[in-house]
């Protein structure tokens, strides 16, 4: 029933920028955090940001913090992370994640390459 659809992954030169997008079905968005995660290559997934449900208050990892924005836009049902400034190490599978409880969900992900 939850569903979580990225896109607005691609290929970027370093120091340009992308958004990416997070759809998401099947369960009341705007009651719930969300969260960005990403799998760099060869390496474990980690955290990118997280953003509240009510105060839309936003945490992020240390090695995005001022590069990245995580915003929501619950008439939408759609979770955004603005990436700019980027550097080669944030090439990833980038994915949005919604959980309660024991239940987690995950989007399918969406690749984001850096590279010149």
């Amino acid at each position: 029933q939850v569903q979580l659809v990225e896109s607005g992954g691609g290929l970027v030169q370093p120091g340009g920028s992308l958004r990416l997008s997070c759809l998401a079905s099947g369960f009341t968005f705007g009651a719930h955090a969300l969260s960005w995660y990403r799998r760099p290559p060869g390496k474990d997934r980690e955290l990118v940001a997280a953003i509240t449900a009510l105060s839309e208050m936003t945490n992020y990892a240390a090695s995005v913090k001022g590069r990245f924005t995580i915003s929501r836009d619950n008439a939408k049902n759609t979770l955004y992370l603005q990436m700019n400034s980027l550097k080669s190490e944030d090439t990833a599978v980038y994915y949005c994640y919604v959980g309660w409880f024991e239940d987690d969900y995950w989007g399918q992900g969406t690749q984001v390459t850096v590279s010149s």
